[in-house]
């Protein structure tokens, strides 16, 4: 991106319009802005996120590049609207930096313009127009072949896979050191840069700036959520064996890196599944369901998810009858519903290889676990076969519209009622 100072920002806007550079002048009548049209200040913000990192000034003649500025007491309006355009006509909604920046002109008097700083982004954004992108100073629409590419490349197909790609508007002090800290080994290279470039938590822009890889942000950073909107579990218990919200008893979004996240996932089901007891002659306590089970569901659910489609999170339901598991995006490769059980594919392969360092952090009951991650591909087995015993029903994978992949794991039935 440009630098912050009002000088270079002037020396750039001198120059013109680019690939990464556009000027605009703001019309107004009242309080409306009636220029440029919202459909196609859209077009030219999608177009940049789709191409370049860039820069777009508002309150500048894009052709003799006069810097008109904006009046103060509309400068919240212009605001307001540019917000609208990210959020309501633009499809994933574009994150974007807008700043007020005022400039000083070579005759003493003082311009407020509105500069709006946008990433290349992680996905490939629709506007009113269809889908664009820049080429030189201009957008074009893309055409059918061209798009297919962008979409293969930023999605978890692409040779650069998705959980290795740079997250662009994060900074590598975004990641914090005691969480990256903990993967080191007495092997590992001493200079920090150095060892998070190997471990891929971050990696170089087109700019030779680092930035954090998409593993990075979900394992390194306190927040993921903030950068990675969908980044979290959402939890919800419910009275009984309908999804209605009247009857929820406990709900939690479940937020933090993701070993955290699969901590916390657990500690919700514990929480809230019931315990039955029996004397069989010795009290005989029975769970609803097999934790080491639900750990090794949570641990798939998150660890092979699709990060790439927005807006999807995992969500975790858990009923008096049964619990379910909605992990966001299909299934891996060439694994079919049926073949899960006998074959193993990874989507986040740098992912599953980071979980696979993390010491194993729950009282998974019957777990030989030493770290979170396993690689021999145990995982289903362990919840089809130990569910099955506890229950008497096998868990049923589905598919849902080939965007979903859901887990039904069926709750122990006590022998009576009331436990």
């Amino acid at each position: 991106m440009l630098g912050q100072d009002s000088s270079d920002l002037l020396k750039q806007i001198v120059l013109g319009e680019d690939s990464v550079f556009e000027l605009k002048s703001v019309e107004f009548k009242g309080n409306k802005i009636t220029g440029p049209h919202q459909n196609s200040m859209a077009d030219e913000m999608a177009a940049m996120a789709n191409t370049h990192t860039g820069v777009i000034v508002l309150g500048v003649d894009d052709k003799s590049k006069t810097i008109i500025g904006i009046q103060k007491k509309k400068l919240d309006i212009v605001e307001t609207w540019l917000r609208n355009i990210c959020n309501d006509k633009i499809e994933p909604p574009l994150d974007c930096i807008i700043q007020k920046v005022p400039m000083v002109l070579t005759d003493g008097t003082e311009k407020i313009i509105i500069r709006i700083d946008i990433p290349r982004s992680l996905f490939v954004h629709q506007s009113p127009g269809g889908y664009f992108r820049r080429i030189g100073s201009s957008k074009r629409q893309m055409k059918p072949d061209f798009l297919a590419r962008l979409f293969q490349q930023r999605s978890q197909t692409r040779l650069i896979r998705f959980d290795e790609q740079v997250v662009p508007q994060a900074t590598v002090d975004d990641l914090n050191p005691k969480l990256w800290n903990r993967f080191r080994t007495i092997i590992s290279p001493k200079n920090d840069q150095e060892f998070l470039e190997k471990m891929k938590m971050i990696a170089k822009e087109e700019n030779n700036t680092f930035k954090p890889t998409i593993s990075g942000i979900l394992m390194a950073c306190d927040t993921p959520e903030s950068f990675i909107n969908s980044a979290f579990i959402q939890a919800v218990c419910y009275r009984g064996t309908e999804r209605n919200a009247s009857y929820q008893l406990d709900a939690k979004d479940i937020t933090g890196p993701l070993d955290v996240q699969i901590r916390d996932a657990c500690k919700f089901i514990d929480r809230n599944m019931r315990v039955y007891a029996i004397k069989a002659p010795n009290r005989v306590e029975t769970p609803q369901f097999s934790l080491n089970a639900v750990f090794e569901a949570v641990v798939n659910a998150v660890a092979h998810r699709d990060y790439s489609i927005y807006g999807s999170k995992v969500r975790l339901h858990l009923f008096s009858d049964r619990l379910e598991i909605f992990s966001p995006g299909s299934i891996p490769n060439t694994l079919t519903v049926e073949s899960l059980s006998e074959r193993q594919s990874a989507r986040n392969e740098l992912l599953s290889s980071i979980l696979a360092r993390c010491s194993m952090n729950v009282n998974a009951i019957g777990s030989l676990r030493s770290f979170i991650m396993d690689k021999r591909g145990e995982g289903v087995p362990i919840i089809l076969s130990e569910s099955e015993a506890l229950s008497g029903k096998r868990p049923e994978y589905r598919l849902l519209d080939d965007a979903e992949l859901m887990l039904t794991i069926f709750a122990a039935i006590p022998p009576f009622d009331d436990f």
